[in-house]
Order: C-alpha cells, then sequence, then structure tokens
C-alpha cells in the first residue's frame, strides 16, 4: 500500500492528475488480466493522454468563440450538390493553412457556409492551430472603435495571433469607411502570414458598395484572393428545408453569389 501511495504522489506531482485518479481501477484491471507491465504503464498513460487531449480541445474550443461545434461529418453534401465535396475534404488536410492562404465561402443565407467554415476551424484546433471565429459586423465595430480611441494596434493582436481567423456573415450590414479602412489593415497585415476563412452572401462585385469605397474594396480582395479557395455554393437554405418539403415555402434556387470560372481562376 505505501508503494501505492508513493506511485499516486509521484503521478500526481507529475501532473498526471487523471493517471492518478484511475490507478486503482487500472492496477485492478491490470491484475485480472495479467497484463505485461509494459501494458499496464501504455494503458495509464493513454488514459492520462487521452485526458489532456479532451482538456485541451475544450479549452482551444472555448478561446476560439465558435457558435457552436459542428464536423464535416455532420454536413449534408447531399442537400447542396453545388459543393464540391472533394475540396472540402482536400481543404479540411489543412495544407491551405501551412501555406497561409484564405478560404472564401459564398452563396446566399443558409446553406452551409458556417457550418463548413467552423468544421474547418475545429479541424484546425484538432491539429494545433489558433483559432478565432468572430462575425464581420462585430470585428468591423470593435475596428472602428479601436481606431477612433486610438488603439487600433492592440485591438489588431487579438485578430493577428489565430492562425485562423474565421469571418462570419460578411455583407449581412453595410460598412463605413472607417471600418473598411481598419479592416483592411487587418486584411493586409495577416498576408501570407495566416489564414482567413470568410464567409459572405455578396458576390465580390458588390464589395465596392458595400464598403463604401470601391478603391478600398479592391484593395482587400487584391489581398484576400492572391492566395485563396473560393467555394461557391448555390441552393435552398438548409434551415427551412423541412417548411420546403411540407409545402410552406415556394422552392427557389438563389443564383450563385460568383461565378464558377471566378473560383476556378482564384483557387491557387
Amino acid at each position: 500500500m505505501i508503494a501505492l501511495e508513493q506511485a499516486r504522489h509521484y503521478l500526481e506531482t507529475l501532473g498526471l492528475t487523471q493517471a492518478a485518479a484511475v490507478l486503482d481501477s487500472r492496477l485492478d484491471l491490470a491484475a485480472k488480466k495479467q497484463l505485461p507491465y509494459p501494458e499496464m504503464l501504455a494503458d495509464l498513460l493513454g488514459i492520462e493522454a487521452a485526458a489532456r487531449r479532451e482538456r485541451y480541445m475544450t479549452t482551444r474550443t472555448r478561446l476560439a468563440h465558435l457558435p457552436y461545434q459542428r464536423t464535416l461529418d455532420q454536413f449534408d453534401f447531399s442537400f447542396q450538390p453545388s459543393i464540391d465535396e472533394r475540396q472540402v475534404k482536400e481543404l479540411a488536410s489543412l495544407a491551405f493553412v501551412s501555406e497561409a492562404s484564405n478560404v472564401l465561402l459564398l452563396g446566399p443565407p443558409g446553406v452551409g457556409k458556417t457550418h463548413l467554415a467552423v468544421s474547418l476551424a475545429m479541424k484546425a484546433i484538432e491539429k494545433g492551430y489558433g483559432a478565432y471565429f468572430v462575425r464581420a459586423y462585430d470585428l468591423m465595430e470593435d475596428l472602428r472603435k479601436a481606431r477612433s480611441e486610438h488603439n487600433l494596434d492592440r485591438r489588431m493582436r487579438v485578430y493577428l495571433a489565430p492562425k485562423v481567423l474565421i469571418i462570419d456573415e460578411f455583407g449581412i450590414w453595410p460598412y463605413d469607411r472607417e471600418a473598411a479602412t481598419a479592416f483592411f489593415g487587418l486584411v493586409s497585415a495577416r498576408y501570407e502570414r495566416g489564414s482567413i476563412v470568410l464567409t459572405s452572401n455578396k458576390g465580390f462585385a458588390e464589395w465596392g458598395e458595400l464598403l463604401g469605397d470601391a478603391v478600398i474594396a479592391t484593395a482587400i480582395l487584391d489581398r484576400l484572393l492572391h492566395h485563396s479557395h473560393v467555394l461557391n455554393i448555390r441552393g435552398e437554405s438548409y434551415r427551412l428545408k423541412d417548411k420546403r418539403q411540407a409545402g410552406l415555402l415556394a422552392s427557389r434556387l438563389t443564383p450563385p453569389a460568383e461565378s464558377n470560372s471566378q473560383a476556378e481562376t482564384r483557387n491557387r
């Protein structure tokens, strides 16, 4: 018993808290199964490693401010056949992160843009990359306020630190020139240093009006699209599919946000 307590004490001292907590039960199991010492040790350390992994994922996911947790396995590709499933799975390999490339998901509301963006963020977290999710309106307001308060450099660090920055719902609201200028600064600072995953219901031709300045919009797009993967999602809202099937809403397709030829040109 003294040796058992010493072993538990050493595990706790080394920070192996989960291994210390299950030490008794795993020793009993090893005795019943007559496991060799190396297998018993591997079993105990495996439990500790799994617990640490779970704690890591929980903490990093919380710090990412994701609105929810979704995986690619949960995405219904059959409902959105315009999406190239193979391309999405290639993006899930996260080569775009190591290349500091961007991913732009375009399409009408409800077609799965945010789900895909969150799924890529989850993949990035699993691989050890930092990720941060922010809605475009909140980002613009934060940058605009920081700029007016002469505090932009400090606030900018929040959005420059993660390897993957997810900007959701770009285009739902128009932005003033001050916010657009600050956003240009952010995109420029992340250019070829970190990836941006951006969802938008607006085609690129509309960004000048959206940002209130065609020159700034062009400069932003120039940097976003230089190293990028553009996915155009054409289809109906997944959230409204049940109502459409019940005949409560007219079935209709929404035009794509951008042409396929433009997407292929930009997908480098």
